[in-house]
């Protein structure tokens, strides 16, 4: 299979799962404080990850390699995950999964500044013609705490489109297992103390057995699973390309919202959802076919020398 096509997968993946985590995190958080979760959430997809590097993928980690490791556990794993979970809880399913799918156009900013990476026509179209999409399928709220939850939440696109880049900057050095092991394992150490003093002013949460599914989920599906899935799929693909992708994650969100949820959904969910798929298709496809043009011409040169 061809990197880009695995890559797209691998993306895809990642953000439809992070589509359904906001509806059963939202239902979490009812029950449990955001830091506490967020730290519930890494413990357990540390120990799987870890497990998991430890039997398949270990490697040698470098002092620079470390720094970028730090960054992403710190940038992603800590300020934009607590954000997200944070502007969750003062909005909705719907606001939560539409103001982080801001992420891309961040994620293409970035890419510009610092990976120097071209913006086209196509890159660009697909960017507005998706932000179109996500709009229509999830609308937008800015009354009372929907408000200040949609600000956080913005914290919460610009810091994980940051965070993006560092992945793609790590990458050219590690795996992907080892880059998501570690930052979640740096992230689930800031948080203890975070954790702690939630802990202490609201106490400990009543555990269920569905609170406890729900933090398997978080932890193992949307943690373990997708990180690792986001992290390879910009690993294969340009990050102003990949980012796209991000948008299934309201395509799958406002569905879920509205099957798990009760949350209104209608003919505009299917005219977005149209929208985004032409968009990540229309610049998936260029960028392959771009890729194959360059390849021929280095080919040809290596044959004219």
């Amino acid at each position: 299979m061809r990197k880009e096509w695995l890559g797209a997968i691998s993306l895809t993946l990642a953000a439809s799962i992070w589509g359904g985590m906001y509806v059963v995190s939202k239902y979490a958080l009812g029950y449990i404080e955001p830091f506490t979760l967020v730290w519930m959430r890494y413990a357990v997809a540390f120990v799987v990850l870890f497990v998991t590097w430890f039997a398949i993928g270990r490697e040698r980690i470098g002092r620079r390699d470390w720094k970028w490791i730090a960054l992403i556990g710190i940038v992603g794993y800590v300020v934009s995950i607590s954000f997200q979970f944070i502007g969750t809880k003062l909005s909705d399913a719907h606001t939560g999964s539409l103001v982080t799918a801001a992420t891309p156009a961040f994620m293409v900013l970035f890419a510009r500044l610092l990976l120097k990476e071209k913006l086209t026509p196509v890159k660009i179209g697909s960017l507005i013609l998706a932000t179109i999409g996500v709009i229509v399928v999830v609308g937008w709220h800015v009354e009372g705490t929907y408000f200040i939850g949609s600000l956080i939440l913005v914290g919460a696109a610009i810091t994980w489109a940051l965070m993006s880049i560092y992945v793609k900057i790590a990458s050219a050095t590690l795996s992907s297992l080892t880059i998501t092991t570690f930052a979640i394992g740096i992230a689930f150490i800031l948080m203890t103390p975070l954790m702690g003093m939630e802990v202490a002013v609201s106490g400990l949460p009543n555990m269920t057995m569905v609170l406890w599914l729900s933090v398997l989920y978080v932890g193992i599906i949307s943690t373990a699973g997708a990180f690792f899935f986001w992290n390879k799929g910009l690993e294969l693909m340009d990050a102003s390309v990949g980012s796209l992708f991000f948008f299934f994650q309201p395509l799958v969100g406002g569905f879920l919202g509205w099957l798990v949820l009760n949350e209104r959904l209608d003919r505009n969910f299917f005219i977005g959802a149209a929208c985004i798929v032409t968009a990540v298709t229309w610049s998936t496809l260029t960028e392959r076919r771009q890729k194959r043009v360059r390849e021929t011409r280095q080919a040809e040169t290596r044959h004219i020398l």
